[in-house]
């Protein structure tokens, strides 16, 4: 059993409580329930994200599953079939608006050069998997940017930044440019 962070406790508390959700009106108290039930959503989804990081970054199962108290094979069966393929590279041909591909394999080291020259033929990122983006096909030309996800996304809306996906502990901007996409090349680094 993990020891929880009394000060991370009380954040994710004060989080789920937000603005004008008050415990001592009863009626507010099942919509505390269902806060608290979106809260268990998101950090489940924020766990499957870091364990997918971690493996990408070349953890084992058994140092995850030291961190976590579980043994390799439970950690493995809980977040392996999860972690999702990242050998998909696919060509984008001419590509209708709102199509969507797997841009990949990618790593953290190649994945921002690759997200480069796929936003210039109008593909967005709207997600990200262990080694590849799914992204999604424009009339204009994208630019992208990945953050360590230490602010509020609108932080960076003053900028004309938008979120393209959460893959924790990043925040994948997109940015239109408005410029009409560019056709032809190969999406992803194994295309060809």
């Amino acid at each position: 059993m993990q020891v929880v962070d009394p000060e991370l406790a009380d954040r994710v508390g004060q989080a789920v409580l937000g603005e004008g959700v008050d415990p001592e009106r009863a009626d507010d108290h099942l919509a505390i329930v269902g806060r608290a039930a979106q809260a268990d959503e998101v950090t489940r989804d924020l766990l499957r994200q870091a364990v997918a990081a971690a493996r990408a970054h070349g953890h084992s199962w058994s140092a995850i599953g030291g961190v976590l108290g579980m043994s390799r094979q439970g950690v493995q069966q809980r977040f392996g079939s999860e972690a999702g393929p990242g050998s998909d590279a696919e060509e984008p041909g001419a590509g209708a608006p709102g199509e969507r591909r797997r841009l990949g394999p990618v790593t953290a080291l190649d994945e921002l050069a690759e997200l480069e020259i796929a936003g210039r033929q109008g593909w967005r990122t709207v997600g990200a998997g262990m080694f590849y983006h799914l992204v999604e096909r424009t009339d204009t030309q994208w630019q992208h940017r990945r953050v360590v996800w230490s602010r509020p996304a609108d932080h960076y809306a003053r900028e004309g930044w938008q979120v393209g996906c959460r893959a924790f502990p990043w925040l994948y901007l997109v940015r239109d440019t408005g410029r009409p996409a560019e056709r032809g090349g190969a999406l992803g680094p194994d295309a060809g």
